[in-house]
């Protein structure tokens, strides 16, 4: 059961990201090279990335190393899918009206991938041996990512999402909003652990 679920994970993740590429080549209004870029500057794609390469690793021959079963890993990867569906659902979901096969996309990056991480987390991830001083190292990832967009946008003038967008909001309200996120990524975690360690007990 394991197995398949996670190679079903694996699929469907694997399918939505080429999928959107390959909208979003279509619909490209700057050069391949760059539309290239753009498509992994979302924290949605890259996540959705690390998804679809860790549940492929938890389906064949890796599924047995210890940096894919080490307690804390499948959290961790749980913890930033869950981010992406929260933000979109909170703050992204109202500004646009995707229609046809995007919809269909749009709903496996930002729902139905982030569900069923969550249900698999909750039936095969072992809590007790994960300490919450490691959250903070898994708040790496997602800082990283503010700050080379925050970077990159500078130079590009482009930023995935209108909420760090420093042309329309400027730095400091770009700042605050990525400072809101990070807290909100920190208790999130928190939470993932409290669950884990009270409801879950393995």
């Amino acid at each position: 059961m394991k197995k398949k679920f996670s190679v079903s994970i694996a699929l469907i993740g694997w399918f939505a990201l080429i999928a959107q590429f390959i909208l979003m080549m279509e619909n490209r209004i700057a050069p391949v090279s760059e539309t290239t870029i753009r498509f992994f500057s979302y924290f949605t794609i890259l996540t959705n990335l690390l998804v679809a390469v860790y549940f492929t690793f938890l389906s064949v021959k890796y599924r047995n190393s210890k940096l894919i079963n080490k307690p804390g890993t499948l959290t961790t990867v749980t913890i930033y899918i869950t981010m992406v569906g929260l933000v979109y659902q909170v703050a992204l979901r109202h500004i646009w009206q995707p229609k046809g096969l995007q919809l269909i996309v749009d709903e496996l990056l930002h729902t139905i991938i982030p569900i069923l991480v969550i249900i698999f987390w909750y039936l095969y991830e072992t809590t007790k041996p994960i300490r919450y001083a490691q959250i903070f190292s898994w708040a790496i990832y997602p800082l990283a990512y503010l700050v080379l967009i925050l970077i990159r946008g500078n130079f590009s003038g482009f930023y995935p999402y209108h909420f760090i967008n420093v042309i329309d909001l400027g730095m400091a309200k770009a700042l605050t909003n990525s400072g809101v996120l990070l807290v909100i990524f920190l208790v999130i975690s928190a939470l993932f652990l409290v669950i884990g360690k009270s409801v879950i007990k393995r």
